[in-house]
């Protein structure tokens, strides 16, 4: 479809405030592009706005690790653990978007989200939290940790076009026990491979709109440089209860999706 100059300016201009808190938060910027292509009525059904969403993603994961990997927050043991996984993950959940009907598995990821919700909007650090596994998990048993989380991770990316960081954060944070600048740090540099091999799939699908993701991936490549300045400057308590309330936002959101 034709895009008028309005609607590209836009988009535009949304997209760097979304890059700037997807950026901040470590999470892809899919909790925030889908509901506003779905509700501003750019696209008519929810694959086409995931498919598009996703294609955003990669580009706030590529702009956001680079900003990071200067300031060495990343991960990269740990984020090389999670590729493999997420990325088979991200694959299957962007096939899965035509084979079934997401709507129990959009109310099932917003329930399974509770827990890390309220861990963080109380800002306690992973010492403090009773199912942390902070500094606990190595070897073969911190690899199957690793490798499940990012299945878990790379399908909700695919499936629901959020990029992964909303399950993938809080569960660096909660269950690994990185403080929140690494966990997304590491979250971000994890999501750039997944999210590429999901927008292919959506691509080849068919839920792609290259005429709206080109505004936003421009926005979100500039407005992701702001977020690692500023995340770097706020204390990892207000950064854990701020990451909890866009979380309650995205779960909420998942479970009114699937019971409409």
């Amino acid at each position: 479809m034709d895009l008028q100059l309005s609607t590209f300016l836009a988009l535009f201009f949304v997209a760097i405030g979304i890059g700037g808190c997807a950026s901040l938060l470590g999470v892809g910027g899919g909790i925030f592009m889908v509901p506003l292509l779905l509700l501003g009525g750019f696209v008519p059904i929810t694959q086409e706005a995931v498919g598009t969403s996703i294609a955003a993603v990669v580009f706030t994961s590529l702009s956001s690790s680079i900003a990071y990997g200067m300031k060495r927050l990343i991960n990269v043991r740990i984020g090389l653990l999670l590729m493999p996984t997420t990325i088979f993950g991200a694959w299957s959940g962007a096939r899965l978007t035509t084979a079934i009907n997401p709507r129990w598995l959009a109310i099932t990821f917003g329930l399974l989200l509770i827990y890390p919700i309220a861990m963080m909007i109380q800002g306690k650090p992973p010492k403090e939290i009773g199912l942390s596994l902070h500094g606990r998990a190595k070897g073969v048993r911190l690899g199957v940790i690793t490798a499940l989380l990012g299945l878990a991770a790379g399908v909700a990316s695919g499936l629901f076009g959020i990029g992964g960081g909303a399950v993938m954060v809080p569960a660096l944070a909660v269950f690994l026990g990185l403080d929140m600048g690494a966990a997304v740090a590491t979250s971000l540099f994890v999501m750039a491979p997944s999210a590429m091999f999901a927008t292919y799939q959506h691509w080849a699908q068919g839920h792609l709109h290259p005429e709206l993701a080109l505004p936003l991936i421009l926005g979100i490549v500039i407005g992701a440089q702001i977020g690692p300045h500023i995340g770097t400057r706020i204390p990892q308590k207000r950064l854990r209860q701020l990451f909890g309330l866009v979380l309650l936002y995205a779960a909420t959101n998942m479970i009114i999706k699937g019971v409409r």
